[in-house]
């Protein structure tokens, strides 16, 4: 149940957002929330995809940061 909420959130969150006029800003603010969650993978697909839709917003910026911290170190 809880495995299933931590994902319900989050899609909706998506769902909401995808009609706003800052997708860039809406995305970097749900990959935000997923690295508060310590749902590190997810937060990096978001962040990847920031870079890969909206390469030179603000938020590209941050994405690109927060990804350089969240590469799994060996």
């Amino acid at each position: 149940m809880n495995r299933v909420s931590g994902w319900i959130i989050p899609t909706l969150l998506l769902i909401l957002y995808a009609c706003g006029p800052d997708q860039a800003a809406q995305l970097l603010e749900t990959a935000q929330f997923e690295e508060r969650q310590a749902n590190n993978a997810h937060a990096r697909e978001l962040y990847e995809e920031i870079l890969r839709h909206y390469p030179d917003s603000p938020a590209a910026k941050i994405a690109r940061t927060r990804l350089a911290e969240l590469v799994p170190k060996p």
